[in-house]
């Protein structure tokens, strides 16, 4: 995955920065953003970041905020351990930010969560999926459906439409956002009358997986479900189709990326995966949000990444409003009182544990074009 320049870099930092220069810097609301915009993961973190800056973009253009401009202020977790800790700390303690968004990535989120919560500075993440996120404690949100959803949606998919009786699990244990949709995945898949055939293991940043595929051939399965991220998801497959292995490969919103294709080539043609939203949903909400996301990012269509982010930023702003303060303890109580909000991801109701319940969409790959299947409601 190619790493981005250094102006498109400084592009993405200071464009958030540039966003209060209107008013006074002491005047303006202060949120805090942590994304991997560098790194391996880069893709998504560049994608959720220019989400919530359009969206920061357009609240303030509007007229900010009781009375008062947005500041966003961004910091690059560069896709590593540990980064995203001293990312936040720097965010709460030198910035005085009013509440955090971010991580897309579940492990980034829960090295976070715990600064958050300890200083009771709210904190959204995204579209990081694993449970144990919002369990860090009461400030601690999300604008996305959780794992044990998604994995309970991808069983059935493999069962009703890949007709799957047998398949194989390929986890990726150094994950906790792996390691928990496979968790949810077998456990449906089992109810449901099927077979895991196979499990094999990887780590992050692995490129050959050959000895894994060849157990998976030997035990004949019906379909290979990868609960990872784009780039060993892309490798897994262009591993598997040269090893004679055509049975249908599936996986989650880790999936969601155009590396993905840039990636796998031809070899990832038929594979489907899970995701928040799509580009091709018909609705005056998505298309607009689509040509305006467009408009802003030269041509680029935004992904499930730019409208969680998106969405992220609205839900605060919506609290923020209600609350009428950006005082830590009644921006909490707001946003955890946030009920049908209307984003570009769909209706967003936060639960008691403070994650959304809403619907998930399956997407495939077709004519190297990621093409919207269905709509799957919890």
């Amino acid at each position: 995955m190619p790493i981005p320049s250094p102006l498109r870099l400084l592009g993405l930092l200071t464009s958030s920065l540039l966003l209060a220069a209107a008013l006074p810097a002491q005047e303006a609301i202060k949120v805090g953003e942590f994304a991997s915009l560098t790194g391996k993961e880069a893709v998504f973190g560049q994608s959720s970041h220019k989400g919530t800056l359009l969206a920061a973009e357009e609240i303030n253009a509007a007229g900010g905020l009781l009375g008062r401009k947005l500041e966003l202020i961004t910091e690059d977790n560069q896709s590593k351990q540990g980064e995203s800790a001293t990312a936040v700390k720097k965010l709460i303690s030198r910035d005085k930010v009013i509440a955090i968004l971010g991580e897309v990535a579940s492990s980034r989120s829960l090295e976070a969560a715990p600064i958050a919560q300890k200083e009771k500075v709210p904190m959204i993440s995204p579209s990081s999926t694993n449970p144990r996120v919002t369990e860090m404690g009461n400030y601690v949100f999300r604008v996305c459906f959780i794992d044990p959803f998604q994995g309970t949606v991808l069983a059935k998919f493999a069962k009703n439409t890949l007709k799957a009786k047998r398949a194989a699990l390929l986890t990726s244990v150094s994950s906790a956002y792996s390691v928990g949709l496979a968790k949810f995945f077998r456990e449906q898949f089992l109810a449901d009358g099927g077979v895991i055939a196979v499990e094999q293991k990887f780590s992050e940043g692995d490129k050959d997986f050959k000895a894994q595929l060849t157990a998976v051939r030997a035990a004949g399965v019906d379909a290979i479900f990868v609960p990872g991220y784009y780039t060993e998801a892309a490798l897994i497959t262009k591993q598997a189709r040269q090893l004679g292995l055509h049975v249908p490969i599936f996986g989650g919103d880790g999936w969601e990326a155009p590396a993905l294709i840039e990636l796998g080539g031809k070899a990832v043609e038929g594979v489907f995966y899970s995701t928040h939203y799509s580009p091709e949903i018909p609705t005056p909400e998505v298309q607009g949000f689509v040509q305006k996301f467009r408009a802003r990012f030269g041509g680029e269509t935004p992904d499930a990444m730019a409208a969680l982010g998106y969405d992220s930023m609205l839900v605060l702003a919506d609290a923020i409003r209600r609350a009428g303060t950006t005082n830590g303890p009644a921006l909490r109580d707001a946003l955890a009182a946030t009920k049908d909000f209307h984003g570009i991801t769909g209706k967003t109701t936060l639960n008691a544990q403070r994650n959304a319940e809403k619907a998930a969409v399956i997407i495939t790959v077709k004519d190297g074009q990621f093409k919207f299947v269905e709509t799957v409601e919890p």
